[in-house]
């Protein structure tokens, strides 16, 4: 992400969620991080189910900041159904009902070669540390 930040922009880090409170936490440190290394980004958290706030409602507050450019970033490391189509489709009725906004849906973190070899990382680590 480069240093010239759009006012504009917004980062929606979108997850499946869990009745687990404790499981929200890693997605929420992940937000914290992107904005103590990023000031200026506008950061927040939304999921598919069973834990809040779901993805309109992300998509509300960020509009009433003033974003109209909302990128969306799948937080899972495999791409199962939730992301090849509930996701999508999500995203689909966003568009349609806020026409004013871009919206943005990059491929899932699970997808990224960065988060392959950081995976590997921390697995050669776990081994070779013991």
């Amino acid at each position: 992400m480069t240093t010239g930040l759009n006012p504009e922009t917004g980062v929606i880090l979108f997850a499946h969620g869990s009745r687990d409170p404790l499981w929200r936490l890693p997605i929420d440190a992940v937000a914290q991080e992107m904005t103590r290394q990023w000031p200026g980004l506008s950061v927040a958290c939304a999921f598919l189910e069973l834990t809040t706030p779901d993805l309109p409602t992300t998509v509300k507050t960020l509009m009433m900041q003033g974003k109209t450019h909302l990128r969306i970033v799948p937080m899972f490391l495999g791409v199962g159904r939730h992301a090849r189509e509930d996701l999508p489709q999500l995203v689909n009725d966003l568009v349609k009902a806020y026409p004013q906004v871009q919206f943005e849906l990059v491929p899932s973190i699970g997808e990224h070669t960065a988060m392959t070899q950081l995976m590997a990382q921390i697995a050669a680590n776990a081994v070779t540390s013991a």
